[in-house]
């Protein structure tokens, strides 16, 4: 069971949803960076449960805590840096009905098949939206290091059951159109609670979620992330390019079902001559005139903004019945799963859309940095 991904920058994740604890390891850090821990807790607060009648009142701390790879100074040192997030609030009981009948919607049985039997099905286990800690703990740490070159990550909730949020101005370079997308972004850095830009748009969404909670249901979402400050020609071609990289991550987040970049798929009902970007000369520099090319071309990046958008699933868990298969018997089988879940896992998304493009990004530069701006 590989479960890692990057290239100079490493990332492998442990733990399982009811294990005593998650984790990661992160291999590649440049040394000599202090990581702001109180920073990364309140990165770590916005995609903790027990937040609003939005989230699963499963609560947890999502702690971090650090086992190596600080100095003395509490900076960075160049050896593999490990982290740990406690787990304080696990009840594997809940699933005791989930032994031998598989849920819909989750990787119950597939894990079965895969390894016969053995595999730890409590709240998912490995497939679990709880190893979504480990990578905010990594992602967090990598926003602080872009933060540092002048780069700034943020998402929000674009769609929930429908209902749209006004989206980020990242497709037009006009100044208007940057200064307001600079707005949006410190808009949701000082963001606490229920993540959009629009709050007669979240009041909307909220009442979605409630109702279909009520029905004993969910429903999904969709999250749009964007990059700003990311200079030209970082990044490289092919399976290495910044779009392969961010969405390797992206996919191994279970309730994630596609991503598009910049136009994404309304390229497809465009000409070339409405999709392409120009060229332009603004002070003596090569830009674009837009941007729906969503900040690379051929995987290098174009210095405009990197923006995608995660289509997230309803959440699988729901507690209205459902047919299954009872494992030991091969029969039909009635299911109602217990246990505590999202109604809808899009808000709880958002921090992890921003930590998939800060690991992406920063690998991309350690990996590919452009001319004289290594990292």
């Amino acid at each position: 069971m590989a479960s890692n991904f990057g290239n100079s920058l490493r990332v492998s994740i442990f733990g399982q949803s009811h294990s005593p604890a998650v984790g990661c390891v992160i291999e590649g850090l440049p040394a000599g960076f202090a990581i702001d821990f109180d920073e990364l807790a309140s990165f770590m607060a916005r995609r903790a449960g027990g937040q609003g009648r939005w989230t699963t009142p499963r609560k947890e701390t999502d702690a971090v805590r650090v086992l190596s790879g600080l100095n003395h100074d509490n900076m960075t040192c160049g050896a593999p840096l490990a982290l740990m997030i406690e787990s304080s609030n696990t009840r594997p009981q809940d699933y005791d009905n989930l032994k031998h009948i598989p849920r819909p919607g989750h990787a119950d049985w597939v894990a079965h098949e895969k390894w016969n039997g053995h595999q730890d099905g409590s709240g998912g286990g490995h497939f679990s939206g709880r190893l979504t800690a480990p990578v905010c703990a990594a992602g967090g740490i990598a926003k602080q290091l872009l933060a540092s070159r002048g780069v700034a990550i943020a998402a929000h909730l674009a769609e929930v059951a429908g209902i749209a949020d006004e989206a980020f101005c990242a497709r037009e370079l006009d100044d208007a159109s940057q200064a307001q997308l600079a707005q949006q972004i410190e808009t949701m850095a000082a963001m606490g609670g229920f993540p959009t830009l629009d709050d007669e748009v979240a009041s909307a969404m909220l009442s979605a979620i409630e109702q279909a909670a009520k029905e004993g249901d969910s429903v999904g979402g969709i999250v749009e992330c964007v990059s700003t400050g990311l200079p030209a020609g970082i990044g490289g071609p092919m399976f290495d390019g910044i779009e392969s990289l961010i969405a390797r991550i992206a996919f191994g987040i279970g309730a994630v079902k596609g991503i598009e970049f910049g136009a994404g798929f309304s390229a497809a009902r465009m000409r070339g001559s409405e999709d392409n970007d120009p060229y332009q000369v603004q002070d003596g520099r090569i830009s674009l005139a837009k941007n729906d090319c969503g900040g690379n071309l051929g995987g290098i990046s174009t210095a405009t903004p990197v923006v995608f958008r995660l289509a997230i699933k309803p959440t699988s868990s729901i507690s209205i019945p459902q047919q299954s298969v009872d494992l030991a018997t091969a029969e039909q089988a009635e299911l109602v799963v217990r246990g505590r879940h999202d109604p809808c896992i899009a808000p709880r998304a958002v921090p992890v859309a921003e930590a998939i493009m800060a690991l992406g990004l920063l690998d991309a530069w350690l990996s590919f940095p452009a001319q004289d701006h290594g990292f």
